[in-house]
């Protein structure tokens, strides 16, 4: 009889030892769960961030475009006038300052001996390359708007 009780005790701790193995395993992957759960949910909101900004971009970008085609009406004892806006700088005079800038800021830099002179030299360079980078977008964007 005493054979049957150690038996039966050895099966009940096993069973035991057993249960709480499954509790914790049964928790670990709770957890686990949990956790992808919790990362799927932030991979959507970053999602939903990128297409708001993407959105917003495309929204000013759209408003800066309206803003350039906009008309001047001039209206003078009755009479109406429609003037069109002017159209501001060229790609290559934009590109002109921009490379004249930059270029006099790295000659400066640069020519630490004398940056007066590293100055003029990057400005002139800067300046001879910008316009004609943006010479070069100007005329594919009127190549663009003929098609």
């Amino acid at each position: 009889m005493k054979t049957i009780q150690r038996f039966a005790l050895i099966l009940l701790s096993a069973t035991a030892i057993m249960s709480c193995r499954n509790a914790e395993k049964e928790a670990q992957i709770a957890e686990e769960a949990r956790l992808r759960t919790i990362d799927s949910l932030k991979a959507v909101e970053a999602a939903k961030e990128a297409e708001l900004a993407k959105q917003r971009t495309i929204d000013s970008m759209k408003a800066v475009a309206a803003q350039q085609q906009k008309t001047v009406i001039i209206r003078e004892n009755g009479n109406t006038t429609t003037v069109e806006q002017r159209k501001g700088w060229s790609g290559a005079a934009k590109g002109a300052v921009i490379g004249a800038g930059v270029g006099a800021v790295t000659g400066a830099v640069i020519d630490k001996d004398k940056p007066g002179r590293g100055a003029v030299i990057g400005g002139l360079a800067g300046g001879g390359v910008g316009a004609g980078t943006g010479a070069i977008i100007d005329s594919e964007k009127k190549k663009k708007q003929q098609k």
